[in-house]
């Protein structure tokens, strides 16, 4: 099994990647935790990987760091939890987030994620709230890491399409993703995809 690649990034999006490792180009689905903290392409990456294998399907999920990768670990272990749903959770809210939900039997929160309901938000409680308690301790910083620069051709409009993008791909209705990345814009700020599709989500969260 992949457990880990190391190579060269050759193209980003805030769900998945190609990394070049010795002229072999793998696609690795990710959260968009993990794209937030992702180097620029032409770089090189290192990401910790799970392997998913079924009889029709060999799918590479990856990770910027061991603790993201050990909570979807955890996630996936619950009972009608898959990869693709594990993502999903993962890019709904930072790993912190995630933890503290879980610990504090927050449904309310849980089941905003897209795909999330009711049963599968308190299965999530029931099944890994004393597996997450060791994990709540560790530094908030792994998951917010830097913010890139915008590039010389990053424009507003580009920018909304790529996180519109992202949250349509993440489940998320086309009419509140939309609003939610137009509110983003309208504070200011950044404009890069990162930083509008974090405070998109965040929006999302309160809806």
């Amino acid at each position: 099994m992949i457990a880990h690649l190391s190579g060269t990034l050759l193209s980003k999006e805030p769900t998945s990647v190609i990394v070049d490792v010795n002229g072999v180009g793998y696609e690795v689905a990710i959260p968009v935790s993990s794209f937030y903290d992702l180097e620029d392409v032409g770089s090189t990456v290192k990401l910790r990987i799970y392997t998913h294998v079924r009889e029709d399907t060999l799918q590479l999920y990856g990770f910027k760091t061991a603790r993201e990768r050990e909570l979807f670990l955890k996630l996936i272990s619950v009972s009608g939890i898959g990869p693709k749903l594990g993502i999903t959770l993962l890019s709904g809210m930072s790993a912190d987030e995630m933890i503290a939900s879980i610990r504090t039997n927050n449904l309310a929160r849980l089941v905003l994620i897209p795909g999330v309901g009711r049963k599968t938000a308190e299965r999530l409680i029931v099944e890994l709230r004393e597996k997450v308690a060791e994990m709540s301790s560790a530094e908030l910083e792994e998951e917010l890491g830097g913010k890139p620069e915008v590039s010389a051709e990053s424009t507003e409009d580009t920018v909304r399409a790529d996180a519109l993008s992202a949250l349509l791909n993440l489940g998320y209705q086309r009419s509140a993703a939309e609003k939610a990345v137009d509110a983003a814009l309208g504070e200011g700020g950044d404009i890069t995809v990162e930083s509008v599709l974090r405070r998109s989500l965040k929006k999302l969260a309160r809806v």
